[in-house]
């Protein structure tokens, strides 16, 4: 029997390698985790506060390249029955940033069997481009139900009539890009958002709750039903995070806050157990936090199948 590989296996248009999708059960409540893809970033994007002696160790230490770092970009659809909640959309296509290998959102929620027009809410942890993306590339629009609802934190919508990116470290374009996604957006889809100020459940066992920090309007989403907890934790918490907590994320607008919304909700979830999703974790980002001293602890769960 001879193990050469002479091709590669043939793959539909729905079909991957790699998986996309992770379902978890909260209770009575379906949770799927949805990849949108990777986002490839300087490293300095981990910390721009710190020596870059410090970063290097760090990402030698979890053997990662020191120049580029793949951040993932991950979703999350919520299901109870009777709705189905997206939360955060992804980073949709901006062909001046080049970035091909993100913006995977539509093409996986179909392969997921989850059609647009199902969708009856959709929750943003705010409003940088690859949370909102998705619902503004061509062709989106016309497929959600009319009397969608989109969720989103009072405090994110006014700042980003004027966004301040005065304390951010991004790459060349970046800012612009986050100013005409979010701009684009709220033209599109003005008609459609249920504001909130601090805190809304969006159906009971799902609440969004404003935390500010990483933007004015950054809020995570808590699942609760039975005994089962997760937190959906937006952009507040990164891979480096655990140790560093203190260390500032180059998209962060107010780096202070967002470290003091980091510390919190990271002891939050090591003293309730409640699982963590994140954004930019490693997909399907699924774990606890354990708490040692001073230190977090990222403990991924074991895959289920």
């Amino acid at each position: 029997m001879s193990l050469d590989v002479t091709s590669p296996p043939v793959l539909s248009d729905v079909e991957e390698l790699v998986p996309s999708r992770y379902a978890v059960r909260i209770g009575e409540i379906d949770v799927l985790v949805i990849s949108d893809g990777v986002l490839p970033l300087p490293t300095k994007m981990l910390g721009h506060n710190v020596d870059q002696r410090a970063r290097a160790a760090w990402l030698n230490d979890m053997f990662l390249p020191p120049d580029a770092f793949d951040w993932a970009l991950n979703t999350v659809v919520v299901r109870n029955g009777r709705q189905t909640i997206l939360i955060d959309t992804g980073l949709g296509m901006d062909p001046a940033l080049n970035l091909p290998r993100a913006g995977q959102l539509v093409k996986r929620l179909k392969a997921a069997g989850i059609d647009l027009g199902s969708v009856t809410d959709v929750v943003l942890t705010h409003m940088h481009m690859d949370h909102v993306g998705g619902l503004i590339v061509d062709g989106v629009k016309e497929q959600l139900r009319p009397d969608l609802k989109i969720h989103v934190a009072v405090a994110e919508v006014k700042f980003w009539e004027s966004p301040d990116f005065s304390r951010v470290d991004m790459p060349p374009g970046f800012p612009d890009a986050l100013r005409a996604a979010a701009k684009h957006f709220r033209k599109e889809y003005e008609s459609q958002l249920q504001l909130f100020d601090e805190e809304y459940e969006v159906v009971p066992g799902v609440i969004v709750t404003r935390t500010g920090g990483h933007t004015p309007g950054h809020s995570v989403v808590r699942v609760a039903s039975g005994k089962d907890r997760l937190m959906f934790a937006g952009d507040a918490v990164f891979a480096v995070g655990f140790e560093h907590p203190e260390w500032h994320n180059g998209f962060e607008h107010d780096p202070e806050e967002a470290v003091r919304v980091r510390v919190r909700l990271l002891r939050e979830l090591a003293e309730t157990g409640a699982l963590l999703a994140a954004t930019h974790m490693p997909f399907p980002s699924v774990g606890h936090v354990a708490i040692e001293g001073d230190v977090f602890r990222w403990v991924p769960v074991f895959w289920d199948y």
